[in-house]
């Protein structure tokens, strides 16, 4: 399985959100690349752009760059991420793949045209709250439920989803390893899971019900988990 360690930008610096919440931000470093450093032996990094998230601007694409610039990391970016255009910008400075959110859900047809062009170097993150997708930086729910969703996304193409429960996200108090048993069910989803991880228990119940990879992040930067002992027991990029 492999492993995401996370890096949540506003600002220019390195925060994490509870729930969602960015009126409950705490800042973790002011340097993006110092901590991504800390994450090279992961070889792989979830990057977003919370800024971007909740208005569409590009505005930590500097400190998005300094990372990629420094090399060593397969890195994935998300976080406003709504046209083509900005697609190839975050492509063309090296980053692996781009994560799509809020357009999905209004626009699925683009959605599906993009994973056909640039297959893999596409994901979808599907946000959930109380079981349903939440778009436009997790202050809005729409309409269907994440679960359906995401099959519906792998029938149109999309191979990667990226799936969190906003309400475990920031909180440490464990994932919720049900959905992702379900999403299990769907044969050739490839699925990371995200929000609440906090347990070397839950990587190894993740891994063994098939999760393709796992983001870590408040559990990380706390430390109530090792990346080390992390890598040791589950694997890397």
């Amino acid at each position: 399985m492999q492993i995401f360690p996370a890096i949540d930008l506003s600002g220019g610096q390195v925060v994490r959100l509870y729930q969602g919440d960015y009126d409950q931000m705490t800042v973790y470093g002011q340097d993006p690349c110092a901590v991504a450093r800390e994450f090279l032996d992961a070889g792989c990094l979830h990057v977003v752009d919370l800024d971007g998230a909740r208005d569409g601007t590009l505005a930590n694409f500097e400190s998005i760059a300094a990372i990629a610039r420094q090399g060593g990391l397969f890195i994935e970016v998300g976080g406003g991420i709504r046209t083509e255009d900005r697609i190839r910008e975050y492509l063309d400075l090296g980053v692996s793949r781009c994560i799509l959110g809020t357009v999905a859900v209004k626009d699925f047809a683009f959605t599906a045209r993009m994973a056909e062009k640039y297959g893999e170097k596409i994901a979808v993150g599907v946000d959930a709250r109380d079981g349903y997708v939440a778009i436009n930086g997790w202050k809005e729910l729409s309409p269907e439920k994440g679960v359906d969703f995401c099959r519906r996304l792998y029938d149109a193409g999309v191979g990667t989803i990226i799936y969190t429960d906003i309400s475990r996200d920031g909180a440490e108090q464990g994932t919720n390893l049900s959905v992702y048993r379900e999403l299990a069910g769907i044969a050739g989803l490839r699925v990371t899971a995200s929000g609440g991880i906090s347990s070397l228990d839950e990587l190894r119940e993740l891994q063994r019900i098939g999760t393709h990879a796992a983001i870590l992040g408040k559990a990380l930067y706390t430390g109530r988990l090792d990346l080390k002992a992390v890598l040791e027991e589950v694997g890397v990029c």
